[in-house]
C-alpha cells in the first residue's frame, strides 16, 4: 500500500509542476491559466472511471479512458480560448486524431482478447490499481503537455519551418504507427500463426515498429510547439522524452521483451530474430551475428 501512494503522490508532484511551468505564457480563464484547467482534465476523468473498474475488476475502459481524456482536454481548451491561430487548431486536429484511432484500436483488440495480460495482478489490488489509472491520468497530460502549451497559449506565432518539419514528423511517426499495428492485427487473424512471433514487414526492421511511430509522431508535436513556448514553458518539451521512457521502459517494450522471452526465450528462430533486428530504432541497434 506504501508504495502506491508514494507513487501517486510523485506523479502529482511532477505533473503539478509540469503544469505550474506549462501555464506560464497560457491565456487566463476566470483567474487561472487554461493551461492548469486542461492539465486536470485526464487525472479527473481517470479517477472517475477507476471506481467502477476496480469494482468490476476490469481494464475494458483503461485505453479508451486514455484517449477520451485526449480528446477532452482538446475540447475544453477550444472552449475556453477566444481566438485560436492555425498551429493551435492543427495540434488539435493532430492530437485528436491519434487519440481517435489509437484508442479505438486499442479497445476492440482488449474487447477481442477478453483482457490485456498487463492487469491481470493489478486490477485486484486498490492502490496498485489506482497507482495504475492515476500514472493514465499523467500520461495524457505529459504526453501532450507541449502540444497544450500551443493550444492553450496567448503567444501566436506565424506558420514556419518549426511548423512544417513538426506536421511532417507526425504523419511520418503516425503512418510508422498505423501500418505496424494493422500489420500484426493481420497476422494475428490468420490462424496458422497462432502461437507465432510477427517478423514481416515493419517487424522484420524493429522489434517494436508501432512504439517508434509513437515515439516520432509525439516529437513532431513537440516540434511544432518550440517556436511558441516563452520562460518556464520549455519544461513542457519533456513530452517527447517522457514518452521514450515510458514505452521503452514502464509499459511497452520493457513489458512484451520481457514476454516473448518467456513465450519464445528458446526458439533459435526468436532467438536469432532479437540478435538481428533493433529493439526500437529501425537499421540502429540490431547486429547480424546470430550465434
Amino acid at each position: 500500500m506504501i508504495k502506491p501512494l508514494i507513487g501517486i503522490l510523485v506523479i502529482l508532484a511532477i505533473s503539478s509542476g509540469i503544469a505550474l511551468a506549462g501555464g506560464q505564457g497560457s491565456l487566463d480563464t476566470n483567474g487561472l491559466p487554461l493551461f492548469l484547467i486542461c492539465a486536470s482534465v485526464g487525472f479527473v476523468l481517470h479517477w472517475i472511471v477507476f471506481v467502477p473498474s476496480f469494482f468490476l475488476r476490469t481494464e475494458h475502459y483503461f485505453d479508451l479512458t486514455g484517449s477520451i481524456s485526449y480528446i477532452s482536454t482538446i475540447v475544453v481548451a477550444y472552449l475556453f480560448h477566444p481566438d485560436m491561430d492555425a498551429r493551435s487548431l492543427v495540434v488539435c486536429v493532430l492530437i485528436a486524431v491519434w487519440a481517435i484511432r489509437l484508442g479505438s484500436f486499442l479497445f476492440l483488440r482488449v474487447k477481442r482478447d477478453g483482457k490485456d495480460r498487463r492487469f491481470d495482478e493489478i486490477k485486484t489490488k486498490f492502490f496498485r490499481y489506482l497507482f495504475t489509472w492515476t500514472l493514465g491520468g499523467a500520461w495524457v497530460f505529459i504526453t501532450m503537455a507541449a502540444g497544450l502549451a500551443v493550444i492553450t497559449s496567448a503567444n501566436q506565432v506565424a506558420l514556419d519551418g518549426f511548423f512544417y518539419a513538426g506536421v511532417a514528423l507526425w504523419i511520418l511517426g503516425f503512418g510508422i504507427e498505423v501500418v505496424a499495428d494493422r500489420q500484426k492485427s493481420n497476422f494475428r487473424k490468420n490462424p496458422e500463426n497462432k502461437g507465432k512471433f510477427i517478423t514481416i514487414g515493419l517487424w522484420s526492421i524493429s522489434r517494436h515498429p508501432n512504439y517508434f511511430g509513437e515515439i516520432v509522431l509525439w516529437l513532431g508535436i513537440a516540434v511544432v510547439a518550440l517556436p511558441t513556448l516563452v520562460g518556464w514553458q520549455y519544461v513542457t518539451l519533456i513530452s517527447p522524452i517522457f514518452v521514450t521512457f515510458l514505452l521503452i521502459k514502464v509499459s511497452g517494450v520493457k513489458l512484451l521483451e520481457e514476454s516473448g522471452k518467456k513465450r519464445w526465450g528458446e526458439d533459435p528462430a526468436y532467438q536469432q530474430y532479437v540478435a538481428s533486428t533493433p529493439s526500437l530504432v529501425p537499421f540502429f541497434g540490431g547486429s547480424k551475428n546470430t550465434k
